[in-house]
């Protein structure tokens, strides 16, 4: 039976998968250039591979960047322990490829091959790894039996399963249950999930709930944050400002109207607003809408500030230390197809707003269910949800720390991921980092 799982997926579904690929990329610009950068894949992968020390390697992939933030807490505390190991990374996605290739704890950096048999024997020729971390859910089947094949350990770190996934469907399965037996751990974020694994009548590898190493990053992060100073004191001082996250024009909808109601009844606010997408077209709409009712100044123009009521940030990269500066924090993308990280502005210690689309991730019901965090359907909400936190200083304070103590009881899954990495990699060996 496992030997016809393996036939019908790589005889039948990958030339189909490969075949959507390519006329999406038609289409889709950023599928162009993930099949572009696979290009010279193998070539430019062995000329890293043959500069890397001596030394074991371990092999950590990740889908894109926000899978990539889970593995980091991972990556760096391995490199403190076992100074010798040799790390490479891999992606699926051009956004985290892209963004992660100047990243100076891995010894290299690709893209993963295209799951056909002969790639993933090819790739693994190459790479030579010790163990293998997948991070989350991306799960390329043909590397993974051949890992089997080759005796690597395989393991899935951050592991997440919803109840109503399609991988529990009668056909499906039987497929999944052969991938995920071919190899040795599951480290899974919540109990839940670990219960939905166990519907698969998993016979080979442990599933064990670690936690998600998120917390561990946002906590680590927000501390080296805290420490830059990006906006100068004198914009800030004796002002509460509303910081906007990763917002989509339809989360603008409802905050820009919000925010002019807002700034005539507390003359004190100030908005930080951080578009997803800083494109020049974008920056000038949200100027454009906010003409004759709010003084705008754009981030990088910060020198010239003449008391404007909404920054505008036209950089990127800058979200996770812009937060450390809020009163309050909206995350965007919960009135589009789902809620952006609602961590990096709960760390901290701040009510953190979004809207009705927050099912997409367990942190934002985690956190309305403690208290840290506000849904907000519309702009009215928002106005009267703004209003009750900067002028009730009790529910302020109340909110923002019920938001801190969520993450911080939630850090520690980086030391339990690594305890289980232990059994393939044997005790560390930088006796100092573990006494200290």
């Amino acid at each position: 039976m496992q030997r016809l799982w393996e036939s019908a997926y790589t005889v039948l579904l990958i030339p189909l998968l490969w075949a959507g690929i390519r006329i999406l990329g038609l289409f889709n610009q950023k599928v162009r250039r993930g099949i572009r950068g696979r290009k010279h894949l193998f070539e430019e992968l062995s000329a890293q591979v043959s500069r890397i020390p001596p030394g074991r390697r371990i092999w950590i992939h990740s889908s894109s960047l926000g899978e990539f933030e889970q593995a980091k807490p991972i990556i760096a505390r391995l490199k403190e322990l076992y100074p010798d190991l040799r790390i490479v990374v891999t992606f699926f996605s051009p956004s985290g490829y892209e963004h992660s290739r100047n990243y100076p704890l891995a010894d290299a950096i690709s893209y993963i091959p295209f799951d056909t048999r002969s790639a993933a024997r090819r790739f693994l020729d190459l790479l030579t790894p010790d163990v293998a971390i997948m991070v989350r859910y991306d799960i390329w089947p043909n590397h993974i039996w051949e890992l089997a094949r080759r005796g690597i350990p395989v393991v899935i770190a951050n592991a997440t399963m919803r109840r109503q996934t399609l991988r529990r469907f009668t056909f499906l399965r039987g497929f999944h249950r052969h991938v995920y037996n071919s190899m040795q751990c599951i480290l899974t974020v919540s109990e839940a999930d670990r219960q939905t694994f166990g519907a698969f009548r998993l016979n080979h590898p442990t599933v064990s709930v670690v936690g998600d190493t998120r917390y561990d990053q946002v906590s680590i992060r927000s501390r080296d944050a805290r420490r830059r100073d990006l906006i100068p004191s004198r914009i800030l001082r004796n002002r509460k400002v509303f910081v906007v996250g990763s917002s989509w024009p339809e989360d603008e909808d409802v905050i820009l109207p919000a925010f002019l109601q807002l700034q005539e009844e507390i003359s004190d606010t100030i908005m930080i607003l951080v578009p997803h997408e800083p494109s020049v077209d974008h920056l000038e709409e949200v100027e454009h809408r906010l003409s004759g009712k709010a003084t705008t100044i754009r981030f990088s123009a910060l020198n010239e500030y003449r008391d404007e009521r909404i920054i505008i940030v036209d950089s990127v990269g800058l979200l996770l230390v812009l937060y450390a500066y809020a009163h309050i924090a909206y995350v965007g993308g919960s009135f589009r197809q789902g809620v952006h990280n609602v961590l990096e502005a709960a760390v901290y210690g701040i009510p953190v707003l979004f809207g009705p689309r927050h099912w997409n991730s367990q942190e934002p019901v985690m956190l309305l269910e403690r208290g840290g965090g506000f849904v907000v359907q519309n702009s009215e909400e928002l106005v009267r949800t703004l209003r009750n936190l900067l002028l009730d200083e009790q529910a302020h304070s109340f909110s923002g720390e019920r938001a801190a103590s969520f993450v911080q009881t939630h850090v520690g899954a980086t030391a339990r991921c690594i305890a289980h990495l232990e059994a393939y990699l044997g005790p560390p060996t930088h006796m100092e980092v573990i006494t200290r």
